[in-house]
């Protein structure tokens, strides 16, 4: 397998102008989200570089673009908040730990070739977490909104601190919020082509506030260290280890989500197919780096893939450049970013969660499905005020649960039980038919079909319960696709339950996996090696033969009386 990610020298204006104006989105963004964080602006730099670079270095999607993101940003704060809540002097650095950790289990994910299965998840689920991690992110930015520092206690602290804010609100900073989220909404398509929405607010923002408010007691970003990041150890605590395992693996699944989700946008937009396997370590290498030299997780981000591509990037190159431009910015500029108000940076990250949230599935979710819409709202609910983990994991549950009853009841069609030909959809000749209404009952067709998972073992379990007056059960699977390991044990029982009470049984069409998976079980050595069939009507001919020879006995003893 190759080690790199495509990288080319063909594409080479389209990469490099893909890549400044990733870059140039970039820039305000990582700045935002450090801050939003509570790691510093730094972190969110230190974070846009490392991921982007390794990412894009060692990915399996050519095109996409890696950086802090809205959701993992979130996800961080929380853990960060939590851990330095319990442990002030050690927390910061446990909180890094914890992304390394998430980029390793991100590598394990992709060695393990779980790519195709990351997205496997209901869509209602998704919904409502992204919803929540979007409502979450805008309530975080009502204190730096209303020129105030934003209190601990995430959330609910948030909104206890609110009417406290309220009567001292910072007038000149909440303007320049209001300005900046507008910027960002009314900016015209054609302004689009040439500046990013993102830049000029934060451009517009900063001068505004240097030269013509003359406001010096706004809050600003501060001087971002210059130069590379230093590195530092991961951080472990044998009191908090098993918080920072969960909080790892739920931060890993979400950057694993995110990058593969945006891989596909990326994928219509090229005619390209990435590799999710090789993305998924690529986004975990990128992440340990990340963690390694204090900087944010990320993932794939949207945003600054579809304008990459629409720049004309094709290859890796894009991405590296870009992170080339954002290292330059560290090294040689990083000053500049001092005098940068933080009440735009609130602009920014609160049209961000404005942006997450899932607007044009929660209007419909209640036409589509009500109990749908039920998942998606309650994981909203759970993901707000409650936990992001519980919120998924019960979201998950629920969904499934939902789901293998949907499918429990559509499967129910797939499994019948025939005694009286008259009384069946199942496609019969006129001689079956004729047989069938000649035992009287006393021959039972169990017809199965499809792939049968664990739905359907029920059902048939139930059915094989109205076979006791029979003396003949044919069991037809010439239609069995797949059998399920619920649904072959269940059969198993039907067979082992029917010999033993001396019902003869007859097995049609068993092949591939089904019959191999009825051997492994054992289930075939009770019956006799002329009860395989590959032709049900001369089944039915057995089985109706045997049920004369009974009645021809029955006379016969009955006569010796």
């Amino acid at each position: 397998m190759q080690i790199f990610n495509e990288i080319s020298f063909r594409n080479l204006r389209g990469d490099v102008f893909g890549g400044i104006t990733a870059a140039v989105i970039a820039l305000p963004m990582a700045l935002a989200f450090g801050v939003a964080s509570g790691a510093g602006a730094e972190a969110g730099m230190y974070g846009a570089i490392l991921v982007g670079l390794f990412a894009a270095l060692f990915g399996g999607s050519p095109t996409l673009i890696s950086e802090p993101t809205g959701p993992m940003t979130v996800v961080f704060t929380a853990v960060l908040a939590n851990l330095i809540a319990s442990d002030t002097e050690q927390g910061m650095a446990m909180a890094f730990t914890v992304v390394v950790m998430a980029g390793m289990f991100q590598i394990l994910f992709g060695a393990l070739k779980l790519g195709k299965y990351v997205t496997l998840m209901p869509y209602s689920v998704i919904s409502g977490f992204m919803s929540g991690i979007g409502i979450i992110l805008i309530i975080l930015q009502i204190g730096p909104f209303l020129g105030q520092a934003a209190p601990p206690g995430g959330v609910f602290g948030t909104l206890k601190a609110i009417p406290a804010w309220l009567s001292q609100i910072h007038w000149a900073e909440t303007a320049l919020a209001l300005l900046t989220v507008s910027i960002l909404i009314a900016s015209p398509k054609q302004l689009k082509k040439y500046i990013p929405p993102q830049l000029a607010a934060l451009l517009i923002g900063t001068v505004l506030s240097l030269w013509l408010l003359g406001l010096d007691d706004l809050r600003r970003i501060g001087e971002i260290p210059k130069g590379l990041p230093s590195f530092q150890l991961p951080v472990f605590s044998a009191e908090h280890w098993q918080k920072m395992i969960i909080d790892a693996m739920v931060l890993g699944m979400l950057g694993c989500i995110d990058a593969l989700l945006t891989s596909v946008i990326a994928d219509s937009m090229t005619g390209k197919q990435h590799n999710s396997d090789k993305e998924l370590v690529g986004q975990g290498i990128g992440n340990i780096m990340s963690g390694l030299f204090g900087g944010l997780p990320g993932a794939g981000a949207t945003m600054g893939t579809v304008v990459s591509i629409q720049a004309g990037a094709m290859t890796a190159l894009s991405g590296l450049v870009r992170a080339g431009l954002l290292l330059i910015v560290l090294l040689w500029a990083a000053d500049l970013t001092a005098v940068i108000p933080l009440a735009v940076l609130a602009g920014i990250a609160f049209k961000v969660g404005v942006d997450i949230i899932d607007w044009g599935f929660l209007r419909r979710a209640h036409l589509l499905s009500a109990k749908g819409a039920l998942i998606t709202y309650g994981v909203i609910g759970l993901t707000v005020f409650v936990d992001l983990i519980v919120a998924v994991g019960l979201g998950l549950f629920v969904a499934n649960i939902m789901t293998i009853n949907k499918l429990s009841k559509l499967q129910a069609a797939d499994v019948n039980l025939i005694t009286d030909p008259e009384k069946t959809d199942i496609q019969l000749s006129d001689y079956e038919k004729e047989l069938l209404s000649e035992a009287k009952g006393k021959v039972a067709l169990l017809h199965l079909r499809g792939a049968l998972i664990f739905g359907a073992s029920r059902q048939i379990s139930q059915m094989s319960t109205n076979t006791d007056c029979c003396q003949e059960l044919i069991l037809d699977m010439s239609e069995v696709s797949n059998l399920g390991v619920s649904t072959a044990l269940a059969v198993e029982k039907v067979i082992r339950a029917m010999t033993d009470a001396g019902t003869d049984v007859f097995i049609v069409g068993l092949q591939g996996q089904p019959k191999e998976r009825l051997e492994k079980l054992g289930a075939l050595q009770v019956l006799p090696k002329d009860s395989l069939y590959s032709d049900r009507q001369i089944a039915i001919e057995r089985a109706v033969f045997n049920t004369r020879k009974g009645n021809d006995a029955a006379l016969q003893e009955g006569a010796s009386y």
